[in-house]
């Protein structure tokens, strides 16, 4: 098992059969996925399924990737499919 130090987080996004977008983190963002697509990950995605993976951003800390997700949130529309797009 990996100490707590050697966990990378992810910020990612998710784009919904609906399509809005939803972003969170995680540490193993193909588990995540699966359990957003099971709809055992979140109440928001539960109800847009399938869901499918659009954006990933690696970060250092628990923190980092907290305080990363809250600005990607803050976000317009345009700004997030922006970020999708350079990523890609």
């Amino acid at each position: 098992m990996a100490a707590a130090s050697d966990v990378g987080w992810v910020v990612y996004m998710l784009r919904c059969a609906d399509g809005s977008l939803y972003t969170g983190i995680t540490t193993d963002v193909s588990r995540r996925c699966d359990q957003h697509n099971a709809g055992t990950a979140s109440r928001y995605t539960r109800g847009r399924l399938p869901i499918r993976l659009v954006y990933e951003e690696d970060v250092t800390s628990r923190s980092l990737a907290l305080k990363r997700e809250a600005v990607m949130k803050a976000l317009s529309r345009m700004e997030k499919e922006s970020l999708i797009r350079v990523a890609r």
